[in-house]
Order: C-alpha cells, then structure tokens, then sequence
C-alpha cells in the first residue's frame, strides 16, 4: 500500500512539472523576469524580440515615444497623429496581410479586436496584445512596463519602462514641490465636453490635477462623468478644457452658470494633455500649475497667467534672462562638456550632433536624462530640457537656447532632487 501511495504522488509531482513547464514564460505580472524573451504579458506570449510594431493606439504611440522604441515601429494607425510618427503608413486591426508586409510581428491596441479580426492577425503570424490606459500613478508603472517588455523584453524593457515611469512622476513632483503653499484649496475642474464628461477622482487626469497642487471639483465623480448641476454646486474657481471648448460652455444653459466661465477664467489646453499618457502629462501638470500660480513664471517675459484661449504652446513661448524658480539644491557639477561646449547656438528636437551629446550628457550629470545620450535630439531629450528650464526658472519651450545652455553649462544649475 505504502508503494502504491508513493507512486501515485510521484506522478502527481510530475504532472504538476509538466503543467508549470507548459505554463507561461517569464510572466511579467509580479515584476521583470530573469531574462527578455520569451516574455508573458497577460495570457499573450512573445518568443522573441519583435523586428517591427504596428501601434493601433494613440495612447500606446505616446509611450512607445516617450521611452524611445519608435524605430522598431512600422505601421500605425490614423488616429496615432504625433508628429514623428507621420511617416509610417496608416493600418487598421482589418489590415492583418499589409500588415505583415510592412513587417510587423506585434500588434498594439487599446481595444480588443473581434474573434474575426483576431483569427485573421494570428494566422498572419502577429501577435496582438491589448494594453488599457492607465488608471493611476502606481498603474502607469504597469502601463510603462508592458510596452517595454513586449517591445524589449521582460528584463530589459520591464526595468526601462518602470524607469521611464517613475522619471516622468519624479519630475512631477519637482514641480508639485515648487507650488506655493497656501490656506485656501483652490478648487478647478477639467471639462471634456458640454455633455458631463469631467476630469474624475478615479482616474489618472484627477491624480493630474492633484500634483498641480489644485482640488479637482470633481473628485467623488467615477468614470469620468459628472452632471452639470452637480458640478455647479462645487463651483470651481478655475476650468480647464480642451482647445475649442470654451465657446460651447458660454453658450450652455448649465455650464454658462458656472463662475468661472461667467467669470472668464477658462482656460484651452491641447487635448492631448489629458487624454495621451506619454510625457505630455508633465506639460498637462505645468500649464495647470503656472496658471493658477502665476507667479511660478516670475522672471520670465511670461510672468503672467496664460489667456483664456491660452494653449500650453502659447503659455511658454517668449525668452528668460535670471532664472527665479529655485526647487533644489545647486550644483556644482562640472564636467569636461561644461569646458568644451559651445553655448553661442539654439539646439531643438530633430537635431543630431556631438553638441547635442554634450547637452544630454551635463543633463544626465544633473539627474534630468531618463534616456542613453545618443547625440539625437528627440522626444525624450526635449522632455529633459523642458524639465531643466521648469525648475531653472527659464521658459519651458524644450528648446535648448543660448541662454539655456548657458545656465545649463555653468557652475551652480538646478539640478534635479532624487
């Protein structure tokens, strides 16, 4: 009997190793794996590192651009409208052949695909995953983190995507430090529409608000929904909303109530800003915070609030001379660039030289670079020098001016808190 007992659990013990052998590889969901590929994202696995990309989300592109992996990108869709994009061609989730033409093995999306449409990707040889929005600042570590690791595998891609993450919420709270503090909560609320759509409590663009040191009216609110009447009871002092909405809440019977459109404090801002999650939340956070705290821009030509029909564009333009803002501690960091760089010139994305490197690598000396200094000028560095000139007092234009890298060069910069 004893032996019968032992048989049997050993073949239990084998059954269950064959099963965990069968199970999936290197599945990201409790952290990065031990190795890149293949990589388990949800219940879809990716043997090996995809050559090409087709990205079906706008929200997706912007994180693929914020961290950097845009050349591995092949194909996109419409809706995908960020500039360095524009020269992929236009896909749909229909188009599984052309597709596969342009080389793509990975599909992104933000909406799954039809059975149909998914048998028709699979047989092609693409692997489709799914990826939602984020939710939150602890989410947006996962959505970081599952584009990396498809992209660049559960080890590499999982701890560049984390870190992209974190850097773009650490430079969030460079700029949540730098408010000023006050007894009164200045309460605001973020308008999508005429039809109840609002910035909610639940959401990543309610965390948003938050970091701009501001109360969002509309934080008990769920699913990105609040009526109008409820909204006129909080009353928020300040209203943000998508460029061109402005008009259409003068012209509501229940929105026109609000004290702050009779009152013209309505302030345009890109829709973008609060519908991508790729860097321009940083911007979303800013044109807030330098809005209702005007005096963040103290020492600039821009000193005063944005207009009305301000967009985010038009709130940083102009130049600075003495930097004012001072969030940090100085540094006196030098390096063989500081010597050695010419300040005598304008840098701006698109850009590609060894003075471009010289920049990204004082950048990086001074805690502001999330991405390898490669000597391009791309998205991820102008993120970094708008991040420079935030917390250094100057414009926030993300172009590397002369007087830019002026500051940037000399002995006692800003640099950023860890």
């Amino acid at each position: 009997m004893l032996k019968k007992i032992t048989a049997a659990l050993l073949c239990i013990a084998i059954a269950v190793g064959t099963l965990a052998a069968c199970g999936p590889k290197n599945d990201i969901s409790s952290g990065a794996g031990a190795k890149d590929f293949p990589v388990t994202i949800g219940n879809v696995t990716i043997s090996e590192e995809p050559a090409g990309v087709a990205v079906l989300s706008p929200n997706i592109a912007d994180v693929i651009l914020a961290m950097g992996y845009e050349a591995q990108l092949k194909a996109k869709s419409a809706e995908c409208t960020q500039s360095d994009l524009s020269v992929l061609p236009d896909v749909t989730v229909d188009d599984a052949q052309k597709i596969k033409d342009l080389g793509a093995q990975l599909v992104f999306t933000d909406t799954k695909p039809t059975e149909e449409q998914m048998s028709a990707l699979n047989k092609a040889g693409i692997s489709v995953l799914t990826i939602a929005k984020a939710t939150g600042r602890e989410d947006f570590d996962r959505l970081y983190s599952q584009v990396g690791s498809a992209m660049k595998g559960a080890k590499t891609g999982y701890e560049k995507g984390k870190k992209i993450s974190q850097g773009i919420f650490l430079t969030i709270d460079d700029i949540s430090r730098i408010i000023p503090s006050g007894d009164t909560p200045t309460t605001v609320a973020y308008l999508y529409d005429t039809e109840g759509g609002t910035v909610t409590g639940d959401t990543l663009e309610g965390a948003l608000i938050e970091s701009a040191g501001l109360v969002n009216a509309a934080s008990d609110g769920t699913g990105n929904h609040v009526s109008a009447s409820t909204l006129l009871l909080a009353d928020p002092k300040y209203i943000f909303c998508p460029t061109g909405l402005k008009a259409e809440l003068a012209q509501s019977e229940e929105y026109k109530k609000l004290s702050a459109v009779k009152e013209g404090r309505v302030y345009e801002m890109d829709p973008n800003l609060m519908l991508l999650q790729g860097r321009c939340v940083v911007d979303a956070v800013s044109f807030m915070a330098g809005t209702v705290y005007p005096e963040l821009l103290e020492g600039t030509e821009a000193s005063s609030a944005p207009s009305a029909s301000s967009s985010p564009s038009s709130a940083s333009s102009g130049t600075s001379s003495q930097p004012s803002v001072n969030s940090g501690s100085s540094s006196s960091t030098t390096s063989s660039a500081v010597t050695s760089a010419n300040t005598n010139l304008t840098l701006k994305k698109g850009d590609k030289s060894d003075e471009v490197l010289k920049m990204q690598n004082r950048l990086k000396e001074l805690g502001y670079m999330f991405v390898t200094p490669t000597g391009e000028f791309a998205e991820g560095t102008e993120q970094s020098v708008k991040d420079f000139q935030l917390l250094n007092g100057l414009v926030v234009t993300g172009i590397a001016d002369s007087n830019t890298l002026q500051l940037l060069y000399s002995a006692n910069p800003v640099a950023r808190k860890d």
